[in-house]
């Protein structure tokens, strides 16, 4: 009775968790959005600035910036490589966002090099239920795999042990 009583609460528990991950890809993804405008409109300067010098690209003129002897507008340089390296990285994840799957979205989100960003996310973040049947039935998925994860090895080890000390295979001292 009480192995059904931990069982359920396992499964709540992951249910629970698992049904959160779609609401928290929505909320991942409206973070990733904003960060995204921002950058974009620094990367649309660059492009500007690029364009105002006859550069062919602003890659051409980050790189010629690179080559500066001065070593302020170096470091500036190396700035804007960040920055756009950065653009290019959210392009692709909003990419994602917009045409992943859950599964897709989930592992981009909890990817280790990505932990500040969900950091960020988790910070303004509130539990809720998904209201579409695709979050639902990932968090039922899910929930159930979780549960059988952490609950099946268990089981089977019960099963074993309770295997071994049965009665037929105690012998009788007659």
């Amino acid at each position: 009775m009480i192995a059904r009583l931990i069982d359920k609460l396992i499964f709540g528990t992951s249910l629970i968790i698992a049904l959160q991950v779609p609401q928290l890809a929505e909320h991942y993804q409206q973070f990733l959005s904003g960060l995204y405008q921002a950058t974009k409109w620094q990367v649309d300067g660059y492009q500007i600035t690029a364009d105002k010098y006859e550069y062919d690209s602003i890659r051409a003129m980050i790189d010629h910036h690179l080559s500066n002897d001065v070593l302020s507008v170096r470091a500036d340089a190396t700035q804007k490589l960040v920055t756009l390296e950065k653009f290019e990285q959210l392009t692709d994840g909003l990419e994602l966002f917009k045409q992943g799957n859950l599964l897709e979205k989930s592992y981009y989100m909890f990817q280790p090099k990505r932990v500040t960003y969900l950091k960020e996310t988790l910070a303004n973040f509130s539990l809720g239920i998904p209201l579409t049947f695709n979050g639902i039935l990932f968090g039922i998925v899910v929930g159930l795999l979780i549960n059988l994860l952490i609950t099946g090895p268990i089981t089977l080890i019960a099963k074993r042990v309770g295997h071994a000390k049965s009665p037929d295979k105690i012998k009788k001292h007659d």
